[in-house]
């Protein structure tokens, strides 16, 4: 018998939907919101209203693509955060509507932890090997850094984290200081594979454990630019791939020495990465060189799957679905993360 969620995603500025059946995707639809491009970031006041535009049109369009009547979804799964609090508003009022007049059984999702169950999505005639419990996640994003032990689908310990700022927002703020265009990661990235990734040196954090920090990465490549270009006005504009690929170089450096310290401390060698900078094609080769020197067996989620969609929405639903753990209609969307179960 088939297990058919609706996966419903509006944590920040994309309007997703999905259809997930017994874990297989059916369906995968993505509004963006091009409208924040010009103002440099996500303006949420803006994005809540994209959202409220997007929404029904993007799950019609993922039923129809999945050929599914909306009387034959199981489950409405969203997320419930963390996120800017209006879009997540638009999700969950929807998925309630949804679950409400259909029947259907509401759950919801911690966005963080769909990020890593992305790495569990399968699609028929295109089966993947999955991560094996336990397993390592470097969960990587503009709002997060963390590290954590996967133990089962529902039994997570965060046992790294940054202090600070996230490595996505280190790449996003640098990028802006450099005069790139938004969002700056994936310029950044870009630009990177034309550079010298040894031709500049940035400060690295010196923090105990397996925390991170990258304020001090951002405070030392300003100051970097600030020296050049009073030596240089045209500096950075002469400069861009090397800058690119010494930054890009400095916070994957960072990222990966704590992944290969958290292996050694725990003994697991199941990895993954998840969340937008596991697109980062560094961070992707870096890990997969560490794969083979250090005899970890590396999953990396399709590029599709790093930024925000409802198909790793889906999937957690379906895993929750399968354990019965629904939430009620009065369930509220949390902004924090510390404010949000598993």
């Amino acid at each position: 018998m088939s297990t058919i969620i609706l996966g419903i995603e509006t944590s920040c500025d994309d309007t997703s939907a999905a259809i997930i059946r017994n874990g297989y995707m059916l369906s995968n639809v993505i509004a963006s919101q091009e409208v924040h491009r010009k103002y440099g970031g996500v303006v949420p006041e803006l994005a809540s209203r994209a959202h409220q535009q997007n929404i029904i049109p993007v799950v019609d369009t993922a039923l129809r693509q999945a050929n599914v009547g909306k009387h034959e979804i199981n489950a409405v799964a969203f997320t419930r955060g963390p996120g800017l609090l209006g879009s997540l508003l638009v999700g969950a009022s929807f998925a309630k509507g949804f679950a409400l007049s259909t029947g259907a059984k509401l759950i919801e999702a911690n966005h963080l932890h769909a990020h890593i169950m992305s790495n569990f999505i399968q699609e028929e005639g295109k089966e993947k090997p999955l991560p094996k419990f336990p397993f390592l996640c470097l969960l990587v994003s503009g709002g997060h850094t963390q590290i954590i032990v996967l133990r089962d689908y529902f039994e997570m310990e965060i046992i790294g984290q940054t202090i600070d700022d996230a490595a996505g927002e280190a790449f996003d703020k640098c990028a802006k200081v450099m005069g790139l265009s938004y969002p700056g990661g994936p310029v950044v990235d870009r630009h990177a594979r034309e550079g010298d990734r040894k031709a500049f040196r940035f400060s690295k954090p010196n923090i105990a454990g397996l925390d991170y920090s990258f304020s001090g990465l951002k405070t030392s490549f300003l100051y970097t630019l600030r020296d050049k270009l009073k030596e240089d006005p045209q500096f950075v504009d002469n400069n861009i791939p090397n800058l690119c690929a010494s930054l890009q170089q400095t916070i994957v450096d960072i990222l990966t020495d704590k992944l290969v310290k958290a292996s050694a401390a725990t003994g697991i060698t199941e990895i993954t990465i998840a969340g937008g900078v596991a697109a980062n094609s560094g961070l992707r080769n870096a890990v997969t060189a560490l794969s083979e020197e250090k005899g970890w067996t590396v999953y990396l989620p399709e590029f599709r799957f790093t930024t925000d969609n409802a198909a790793m929405i889906g999937v957690t639903g379906y895993f929750k679905y399968l354990k019965g753990m629904f939430c009620a209609q009065d369930v509220v969307p949390a902004a924090r993360f510390e404010d949000i179960g598993v």
